[in-house]
């Protein structure tokens, strides 16, 4: 392990403008809506379709959109549809001022990823925001088999990071994920808007408190 500092972001709703706690609903609500379907009847379909769970699994994520089509009775059309809208609700918008802050960490801090994602976003999301050029490693749940708050989410990113728990500065906007990353000595910050982020981090890194911000701990 090494003594640098390092500040781990989270993606949903920290580096992408997206509300983690109802995108997915708002997915699922819409294309009930189109369907001609009534709600019990979507809901078991999608039930009875034995998706594979893409959030702690690699790999799947064809045979997750071949099932749901299926038992959506989508065409080729509505299939591609369904998941271009899926990935357009994920992700969300850049949050720029953020992740140019963290580019503009070289040399004074690393950066890296801790994400619970999907099969598939890291391509999607590289393809849209160059997360990799700027965070090193990215540590995607669906490749590493386990979901915050777990702690064995935090072990493998601190494996990955080659880092100390003291070294890391964790940035999240669920309080549930800061507490997951306190049960293995990560310190956490709660985030609500980009300047008190900042303001956290530049604490953080001159060896301060992160001024009253953290969570979790």
């Amino acid at each position: 392990m090494t003594d640098e500092k390092w500040i781990l972001f989270d993606i949903g709703g920290v580096l992408e403008v997206v509300d983690d706690d109802t995108w997915q609903e708002q997915w699922w609500g819409r294309w009930r809506d189109r369907s001609s379907l009534d709600r019990a009847e979507f809901d078991a379909r999608v039930a009875a379709a034995d998706l594979p769970p893409i959030d702690v699994t690699d790999g799947q994520a064809g045979v997750f959109w071949q099932r749901l089509a299926a038992a959506l009775d989508l065409d080729a059309d509505q299939a591609t549809a369904i998941r271009t809208d899926f990935w357009d609700a994920y992700c969300g918008t850049a949050n720029t001022e953020l992740i140019e802050y963290a580019r503009s960490l070289r040399g004074r801090a690393r950066t890296a990823i801790l994400s619970n994602s999907a099969d598939g976003a890291r391509e999607e999301e590289e393809r849209r925001f160059g997360f990799a050029a700027v965070f090193d490693p990215i540590c995607y749940s669906h490749e590493q088999g386990v979901n915050k708050p777990d702690p064995r989410a935090y072990l493998l990113a601190l494996g990955r990071l080659g880092a100390a728990p003291e070294d890391v500065l964790f940035i999240d906007d669920h309080t549930e994920s800061l507490v997951g990353a306190a049960g293995v000595g990560i310190r956490g910050i709660l985030h609500r808007d980009n300047a008190e982020t900042i303001a956290a981090i530049e604490s953080f890194l001159s060896g301060g408190t992160t001024a009253g911000s953290e969570r979790g701990a």
